[in-house]
């Protein structure tokens, strides 16, 4: 039988800021096409679980050691990833010091949740509205079959 054909994993990383007041998050702004502001991630390697997929691609694009909390949720609509079906595991982390652009982060930069970038890249803006819910209130977001 052969192999069927399925989305691309990957995983990103919403990266509180916790030696800065108010735990700020990183955002990358994206080198190559889709353009615009992001979350760090990228591509799961084969061999590798999301979890270290995560780690690793929070350090290859913004120079940071995270530490992993939680889970927020997995983002799979096929419209999320101009370039093909992407599903996304999102996970938040904590990490301390000075973010520094690397890999395919053009910029990197340092936000309040009120001060966001108006060009978000993917479903990013989403995930920040989700994100928000749990900061606010504690809880999880609700699955919405997106």
């Amino acid at each position: 039988m052969p192999r069927p054909e399925t989305p691309s994993l990957a995983a990103d990383t919403i990266i509180e800021l916790t030696d800065r007041p108010g735990r700020p998050i990183v955002l990358i702004e994206r080198k190559f096409p889709p353009y615009g502001w992001a979350l760090p991630g990228g591509f799961v390697d084969i061999g590798e679980s999301l979890e270290q997929a995560a780690v690793r691609e929070a350090a290859e694009e913004t120079a940071l050691t995270v530490a992993l909390t939680r889970l927020l949720g997995v983002y799979s609509d096929p419209r999320r990833d101009a370039r093909g079906h992407t599903v996304s595991a999102v996970y938040v982390a904590e990490a301390g010091g000075e973010p520094k652009a690397q890999d395919d982060a053009k910029h990197v930069g340092v936000f309040d949740l009120d001060n966001l970038p108006t060009v978000l890249a993917f479903d990013h803006a989403r995930i920040l509205e989700d994100y928000r819910h749990l900061r606010d209130t504690g809880e999880l977001p609700r699955v919405n079959g997106n």
